[in-house]
């Protein structure tokens, strides 16, 4: 999904696009041999295991590309003096925090997805110098979320579910930022042509408020686009998920100018 836009937006630099087909991230002698002989100047990773719920059950999967991998990567952008830019989640923190979570904040995941990015966090910064670690939440973009049970992002989701029913409960304790993919993609490429210092950054579309819950999210997907649905707001409890989820996932962006904010963004996405 973010792939697909990275590839646009930095189309004019004609990047080399590789995907699981043409590159094995989890596997190391792979990686190295293959970078080694690219050389490149700057590497992306968009790759990751997204299936939060899956990963409790798969754990080995999810902390193969979501954390060994990096390393790899890592490891030969360091040897090839190569700028590593590398995506992580909200979900590396415990989600504690009602005020949210600046760029230095100590990580402590709750499930075992969140627990594998924290790990490739370590991983890069242990094996890299030259990096951009990015934080972002909420993801949604036009191309399909490979690895997702649905293969939909929550806009796609909330709209496919709403022609089918009269009524949605969508979950109100749980609070975030939702991030326009396309609009990741153009500040990475900001970063990277500004020659920003190297570390961490927390970005996401801003809220005026500071954060929403998924039942703002899902009311204002069906206000833009004028659709009649009764919505009805629950609790964590009553939505019943394998895998525990921060109540406070928000990430605080203290370095960088901000993304525009997500009520923007949304309706942006709804009308391409």
């Amino acid at each position: 999904m973010l792939g697909h836009d990275l590839a646009e937006v930095f189309a004019a630099d004609k990047p080399l696009l590789w995907d699981q087909a043409d590159l094995d991230i989890t596997d190391e002698a792979e990686v190295q041999e293959k970078l080694d002989l690219l050389k490149p100047t700057l590497v992306i990773n968009a790759a990751a295991y997204t299936n939060v719920d899956g990963a409790e059950t798969d754990p080995d999967l999810a902390f193969a590309v979501n954390a060994k991998a990096v390393g790899y990567l890592a490891s030969a952008c360091q040897k090839n003096q190569a700028i590593f830019v590398h995506y992580s989640t909200e979900y590396v923190f415990d989600g504690t925090a009602q005020n949210g979570y600046a760029e230095d904040a100590l990580v402590c995941p709750i499930n075992v997805y969140g627990q594998s990015k924290a790990e490739g966090e370590r991983l890069l910064m242990q094996n890299c110098d030259m990096y951009y670690l990015i934080r972002t939440s909420w993801l949604y973009g036009k191309a399909p979320q490979v690895g997702k049970p649905r293969g939909l992002n929550f806009v796609e989701t909330m709209l496919k579910l709403a022609s089918e029913k009269d009524s949605l409960n969508i979950v109100n304790d749980q609070f975030g930022k939702p991030t326009y993919a396309r609009d990741l993609a153009k500040k990475t490429k900001e970063l990277v042509s500004e020659m920003a210092k190297c570390g961490i950054y927390h970005l996401t579309n801003e809220a005026a408020s500071g954060k929403i819950s998924w039942y703002d999210f899902a009311a204002e997907i069906f206000r833009q686009k004028n659709v009649n649905i009764d919505l009805k707001p629950i609790s964590s409890d009553q939505y019943q998920q394998a895998a525990k989820r921060p109540q406070y996932s928000v990430l605080l962006n203290t370095k960088t100018g901000p993304l525009r904010p997500w009520q923007e963004a949304l309706g942006e996405y709804l009308t391409q």
